[in-house]
């Protein structure tokens, strides 16, 4: 389904966009229109994906395949992950050791914490699937093949909203949520479950995708969601939430849409799907390289701040400086990739 690796492209340049923003103009999303919307979807999305490409129907569950599964993503996650972020360290920061080392307290680890939280999503997913496939033919036999799954969905999304509950569950402020970045994945793990569940029953949702008011209901519920969500985002009550959550389902269920629904337009036999296909299979690449190329015109944002609100203008800037970036990630990757030793080490390709 090449749609998919094109969308996923599309989500890495809002990725790079939004850290443009942030760390090169100095924007700030309450005051930006641009990236108060981006934030809903961006990262769920990319969480979905994630989980989508996690779900392998002939994969055989045993110890040898967790224990490969687990070994690959630790290599691929950890390993890159410390090297970059130690240039960006050396390169950006010029920091001293204690600076470093309260980076790495926070749970966002300087921007580097997506694949320190992405691994930790495998391993719990990979141990579930180990677990659950020794359940699988009893549950087949009475038609309960989707439960396992869907509980540790429900299970997920009920962890997630607890943690916007901070006068019923007092765990929130326990630092080791904090270093572990634990906290971004009772806030992100749901999305990569119900990526999941679509990959199981693909055949089903695409049907359900097909039908005549399916989008036109998810496209209104987004509308509204994201409106009730800017209304009241900045009120500290524990509802507060629940139109940011629907939001951030309806906003993401909308670009899968669109994307499938305009797979001709994000095909291989297209400049847009060829480039945004080539993005998508080097996101880890992108991921890795681009704070180090981050688009540094501090002076920029308080302009666009002054001539708020103004989506358009927002948007083009981001878009503008993400291309830039992107381009010259790309530039640096394949320069990297040719040595075998950096291809598979840095960005774990073989």
């Amino acid at each position: 389904m090449e749609w998919i690796d094109s969308m996923r492209g599309f989500t890495m340049i809002l990725v790079v966009a939004y850290h443009v923003s942030m760390m090169g103009y100095g924007e700030n999303p309450k005051d930006s229109s641009y990236l108060s919307l981006c934030v809903l979807f961006r990262m769920p999305l990319f969480f979905f994906i994630s989980g989508f490409f996690a779900y392998g129907s002939r994969t055989l569950w045993n110890l040898r395949t967790l224990g490969n599964s687990l070994w690959k993503k630790i290599r691929i996650q950890v390993i890159p992950t410390v090297i970059f972020f130690s240039l960006f360290i050396i390169m950006l920061h010029r920091s001293s050791w204690d600076e470093a080392v309260s980076l790495l307290q926070r749970d966002t680890k300087g921007g580097y914490w997506f694949t320190i939280v992405l691994l930790q999503m495998f391993i719990i997913y990979y141990l579930f699937a180990y677990i659950e496939h020794f359940f699988t033919e009893r549950l087949e036999r009475l038609r309960l093949r989707w439960l396992p799954i869907t509980l540790l969905w429900l299970g997920a999304l009920s962890v997630y909203a607890t943690w916007y509950m901070p006068s019923w569950f007092h765990y929130q402020k326990q630092e080791w949520l904090q270093w572990s970045s634990v906290s971004q994945v009772i806030i992100f793990f749901h999305f990569f479950v119900a990526g999941n569940i679509v990959h199981r029953y693909w055949e089903r949702f695409q049907r359900l995708f097909d039908t005549s008011w399916f989008a036109p209901l998810v496209m209104t519920i987004a509308i509204v969601a994201v409106c009730e969500h800017f209304r009241w985002h900045e009120l500290r009550r524990q509802w507060a939430n629940l139109p940011r959550t629907f939001a951030m389902y309806t906003l993401m269920l909308t670009v899968i849409l669109v994307f499938r629904h305009y797979a001709s337009v994000f095909s291989s036999r297209t400049l847009a799907g060829r480039t945004l296909q080539y993005i998508g299979v080097r996101t880890l690449d992108v991921y890795l390289l681009h704070f180090l190329f981050i688009v540094n015109i501090p002076m920029l944002g308080p302009w666009i701040k002054a001539c708020r609100p103004n989506f358009v203008l927002d948007l083009t800037a981001s878009l503008a400086g993400a291309a830039l970036v992107v381009a010259v990630c790309l530039a640096a990757s394949a320069v990297l990739r040719i040595s075998p030793f950096f291809r598979r080490h840095l960005f774990g390709r073989s």
